[in-house]
Parts: structure tokens; sequence; C-alpha cells
């Protein structure tokens, strides 16, 4: 078998195995190595969703998913227009894997286990001949003149192994000092910062209430155009939930500048201003005069977090609405509206770490996932710097740029 019948993927997770089958399915008489240098096959797929896999979410089109997308969203527009969500569904369907729409837009299998996905893959990828070599590293990476590469492979299955063509899935990493061998293949990398991530607030006002979680919420971040709205919760180091996730993921670059040191603004009441709350109020206490405040909560709040922002307030426990006074009252309505959070740092979300960062997508055609400046070199999934918030669409973007790249890859010469 001479090299142009032969190509190879790094990485074993959602992008490389699904650039793997895409290859292997489309060009029977290539010969597909799946190189991986751990022994651990699709780990962020094992424990995606809290071992449910969240495969993608339900979107009908391409304008739908870029909205998702903090980094890459332009650049994904056409691509997912080649392969989308609707084709990810099918893509499983079509392998036995039935797929349910939570309330939310994610998107699991029926069984409600990531294994289910897992061994799809794996099943697909034996089915189309792949060859999967674990516990490998690609040490050195050189470029043949007549065209093609030579690995240099390590670890249990070392050998030089030449390729006529290479994707390159190998994931995100958290220092740009691990992008130096892409650097070397003649690619720009955009710096890694971490995206998705939660607040530390050592010295939070809410400490005493993990737990405590309210479903519409809006954060800020303090001084800057950052902020968005969604569920919160309170933890035991500070604040997450979708709201602190997917702002932190907008703001990456932003937050990484500011040493995640800052405030944020939480309002528990995103649908007031200050305005319309004091109106409010002023109708209520009118209404309910006679009511303590403290131990009857408003707006649906949940009763602890209710009594911590009035104490904050300096409402004693017997307090009624009608002799609140006006200082108060104030800075009750300061707490509903902008409760201050002093953010020192941040805690990575679960174990899956996503970064904002990675191969520069201006040089790389997005119609293939062909390098701009190497020819018959590929990227797929979050080596490239494409990164979307939670909700299933990082595994979409590895779904889509994996089988783009597989599909382009198949048509290597086979004479």
């Amino acid at each position: 078998m001479n090299n142009k019948e032969v190509v190879a993927i790094l990485g074993g997770g959602a992008a490389g195995f699904f650039g793997a089958i895409a290859c292997a399915e489309a060009n029977p008489r290539l010969q597909v190595y799946l190189i991986e240098k751990t022994g651990k096959l699709l780990s962020k797929v094992r424990i995606s969703g809290g071992g449910r896999c969240n495969v993608t979410h339900a979107a009908d089109t391409p304008a739908q998913l870029i909205q998702h997308y903090p980094r890459g969203a332009k650049q994904l527009k056409e691509p997912f227009k080649q392969f989308g969500a609707v084709d990810t569904v099918r893509w499983f369907e079509r392998r036995g894997v039935r797929l349910k729409t939570e309330a939310d837009g994610r998107m699991f299998p029926v069984t409600d286990s990531s294994e289910t996905i897992a061994q799809s893959l794996l099943m697909a990828a034996d089915k189309a001949g792949v060859r999967i070599l674990t516990h490998t590293t690609a040490e050195r990476i050189t470029t043949l003149p007549t065209g093609g590469f030579r690995l240099h492979l390590t670890g249990t299955h070392a050998q030089e192994l030449e390729v006529a063509r290479l994707l390159i899935a190998t994931g995100g990493a958290p220092k740009a000092a691990q992008y130096d061998w892409l650097r070397a293949l003649g690619h720009t990398i955009a710096e890694p910062v971490p995206s998705l991530f939660t607040f530390n607030v050592p010295e939070s006002p809410l400490r005493e209430l993990p737990g405590v979680s309210v479903p519409h919420a809006r954060v800020r971040i303090a001084g800057e155009k950052l902020e968005y709205e969604g569920p919160i919760l309170v933890t035991h180091w500070g604040v997450s939930g979708p709201a602190v996730l997917k702002l932190s993921a907008w703001g990456a670059r932003r937050l990484h500048e500011l040493e995640h040191r800052h405030t944020a603004l939480v309002s528990w009441l995103p649908t007031h201003t200050e305005d319309s709350l004091r109106q409010w109020l002023l109708e209520f206490r009118g209404q309910h005069g006679k009511k303590q405040v403290t131990s009857n909560p408003l707006f649906g709040l949940p009763q602890r977090l209710w009594r911590t922002l009035t104490e904050q307030a300096g409402i004693g426990p017997e307090v009624k609405w009608n002799e609140l006074p006006a200082k108060q009252q104030n800075r009750l309505i300061e707490s509903l509206l902008r409760t201050a959070l002093p953010v020192q740092g941040k805690t990575t979300y679960k174990d899956e770490f996503v970064t904002c960062g990675g191969v520069v997508l201006g040089e790389v055609d997005m119609k293939t996932m062909q390098s701009r400046r190497v020819p018959g070199l590929y990227f797929a999934g979050e080596v490239l710097d494409i990164d979307g918030i939670t909700g299933g669409f990082n595994f979409q973007a590895a779904w889509t740029t994996g089988y783009l790249a597989g599909r382009a890859m198949a048509d290597v010469p086979t004479g």
C-alpha cells in the first residue's frame, strides 16, 4: 500500500471519530488510521451532560445555530448548511440511536446514557474499517517533498507512517505552548484562554445559600458591555448556572484580560427596571402593608434568598411593609436589581474544559476544513478557534467540522 492510500486522524474525540468515519465510509479503498495518545477514546462524549451526552441542539437552520458561538459563528454558517443539527440527528438515527429534545432545546439519546453515543461511534468506525491506535503519539510530523506527511509515532504502535492527508482533531489546550507543533507546521494560533467557567466569589454575600437557584436572572459585569440572562445557581464557591457559564463564554477574552477579577452584578428580577420595581412595591405596600417583609418572599424568589436579601438591606424579622423605612426599601431594591459579587477567579465547569482560541479560521478553508497553508492538512473540533456556549453547540461544531474534513480527505487519489 503506497502512502497515497493512507490517511490519518490525530485525536480520539468527537471530531476525530466523526472525521475518521466520514472518510472511511466515503472511500472504502483508503486505509484510515485514528491515533490517540491516551488509552481513553471519546472521553468528553462520555462525561458530557452529566453522563447523558448533550449531542446537539434542536435548530432547524444554520442561522439559529450560529447565534450560540462566541467565536466562529460567521465562519460556521456555510458548514452548517452542509451538515447541521438536523443532519446530526439523522446520522445517529441511521445507526440505531434515537435522540430526544428537552424543553431548553438540548438533545440527548433516549437512553439518557452517553455510552450509547460512544458505542455507536466505535461501532461505526469498526464497521468502516478505521484502524485505531491508542497509547500512540505523533512525536514529529514532517512534510514530504512529493506531498503528504511522515508521522514519527511513539508509544504502543511506534513506527514511521507515511500518509497522504492528515486531520488534526486533538482538541483545545489551556496553554499556548501546547500549540507550538502547529505553529511549526505554519499556522497562526489565537491565544487559548478558558471559556465556560463559573465565578469564584470568596467573599460572597450569598455564601450561606449553596444550592439555591433562580430560573431567570441577569448577570452583568460592572463597567463592561457583558451580560446574560438565564438560570443562576448559588454554589459553595460562588455562582454558576447557564447565565454565568454563557456569560463566561461571550466574555472569555475580556475576563481573561481582567485576570478573572471583577464585580458581577446580579439582577434577580431582570424584567424590572428600578422605576417599575418601585411602583410595584408601592402598590404592594398599599394592599399588603401588614405582612412581614422578611418572612413573605415576593416574585417567586426562594425563601432563603429573599431572607438574605432583606437582612442585607437591614430589615429586621418583625418589620412589616407599612413600617418599612424608605432607606431600607432602597437598599432592598438595590439588592434585588444589583447584588454585587466580588469575583476573584474562576472554576472549570465540571470536567468539560473548553478553550477560546486555537488555529485561526482565516487560515482554513471552511468548506473542506483544509489548511490554506499546508496542502493535505485538515482541522476539526476544538483545535480550531471555535467555541460555543453550553447546550450541545461544541459537539455540533465537532460533528460538522469532522464530517466535512473526513469527506474532503476521502478524495485522496488511489492509483
